[in-house]
């Protein structure tokens, strides 16, 4: 069995593969740009002090993106 979650709910250190997108509109063709696609490897680097945002490795790149965005993407845990 596969447990799927949003990528906010990843934990500093932890690897996630992308499963789908729920985001909208101009931001989810933002996440797309950025490389968030189904398959993609992301690893979550570190929360900020206040939790949000978090700063996630996404093909090479350092990426932060706040809960509102990172929670709508599911992944399934590597």
């Amino acid at each position: 069995m596969i447990i799927q979650n949003s990528l906010h709910s990843l934990n500093e250190g932890m690897s996630a593969r992308v499963v789908r997108l729920d985001n909208e509109g101009s931001m989810r063709r933002r996440l797309q740009d950025i490389g968030l696609i189904e398959g993609t490897r992301v690893l979550c680097l570190q929360r900020s002090p206040s939790g949000d945002p978090i700063a996630y490795l996404i093909r090479g790149a350092v990426i932060a993106l706040r809960e509102e965005d990172s929670s709508k993407v599911l992944v399934e845990a590597i």
